[in-house]
């Protein structure tokens, strides 16, 4: 993984443990590296690496076992999936169709696009 320095770290971590999850490389119930795995294959404070994991702990997608780490809670994959749908619905699709009524689109010309987009794109 490699950070970019115009966003913070622990958010570029939390991020990439919500793809994990949403992948299936993180299965529910299942463990996660710990702070210090991350810490060091990283190269990072482990404040850092405990500032990421904690954003997703208190987003309800990971719990503490005492003792043995850190695992991905029940029901995060789809939590995360309905995150993601309505902030695609706020930052794409609003604007989206805001641009189509600026160009007279109507909405069957619209979803004449979209569908155009999923054949053409990969």
């Amino acid at each position: 993984m490699t950070f970019h320095e115009e966003r913070p770290i622990f958010l570029q971590l939390a991020e990439k443990l919500e793809e994990g999850i949403l992948s299936g490389a993180y299965p529910e119930e299942s463990q996660v590296p710990s702070i210090t795995e991350y810490s060091v294959t990283y190269k990072i404070n482990p404040a850092t690496a405990l500032k990421g994991i904690n954003l997703l702990v208190d987003a309800g997608l990971l719990y503490k076992k005492r003792g043995l780490g850190m695992f991905v809670a029940a029901g995060a994959k789809e939590k995360l999936k309905s995150q993601r749908r309505d902030l695609f619905y706020h930052d794409y699709i609003e604007k989206l169709v805001h641009e189509a009524k600026n160009l007279g689109l109507t909405a069957s010309e619209l979803a004449d696009m979209i569908e155009r987009g999923f054949k053409d794109v990969d």
